[in-house]
């Protein structure tokens, strides 16, 4: 679970999605881009109570063993491609996903910053994503997420820039 939604926030954050009728688009290239992102979470993930409820003791322990060692190993980082086409450029990824909602803070053409409010059954998350153009072929962007539930709390960082490739995608999505 706690994969998911790390992998969840990397792909929201650097996928450069937003709404058109509220922001204005990034001047960016359209095309092949490859980002390269950082994760660092802290503290507990916050699982639902009635999911704990039905894990046994020695499943607890080992979710709790594994958690630890997670936060013990440190930022997380890797890299992938995706292809920016106008339809994502002006698409609401945030509000994509029932459980969230988006307030943009301030917007243009070189930088977005949006509040993010997530729940998601016992789960609640706040956080900021920004995104800042460079130049029409670089990008740099931060999220930063505190989610809540089941007594725990979780702070997630994530830094990322992404770089144009090309306007080719290939099989790239």
């Amino acid at each position: 679970m706690r994969t998911s939604i790390l992998c969840g926030l990397i792909v929201v954050s650097s996928s450069f999605l937003w709404a058109a009728d509220q922001i204005t688009p990034l001047d960016v290239k359209l095309g092949l881009w490859e980002t390269t992102w950082t994760t660092q979470a802290m503290g507990q993930m916050p699982i639902p109570a009635d999911a704990l409820a039905n894990l046994t003791p020695e499943q607890r322990a080992r979710l709790e063993a594994a958690m630890a060692a997670r936060n013990a190993k440190g930022p997380a980082s890797g890299s992938h491609k995706t292809c920016l086409t106008k339809e994502k450029l002006t698409k609401d990824a945030f509000n994509d996903k029932q459980q969230c909602t988006s307030t943009v803070v301030s917007s243009s053409s070189h930088k977005l910053v949006v509040k993010l409010d997530c729940a998601e059954q016992d789960m609640k998350s706040t956080g900021t994503f920004k995104v800042e153009a460079l130049s029409s072929e670089e990008t740099k962007g931060t999220m930063e997420m505190v989610a809540t539930g089941g007594g725990h709390t979780m702070n997630v960082n994530n830094s990322f820039t992404s770089k144009w490739v090309g306007s080719d995608c290939g099989t790239v999505k």
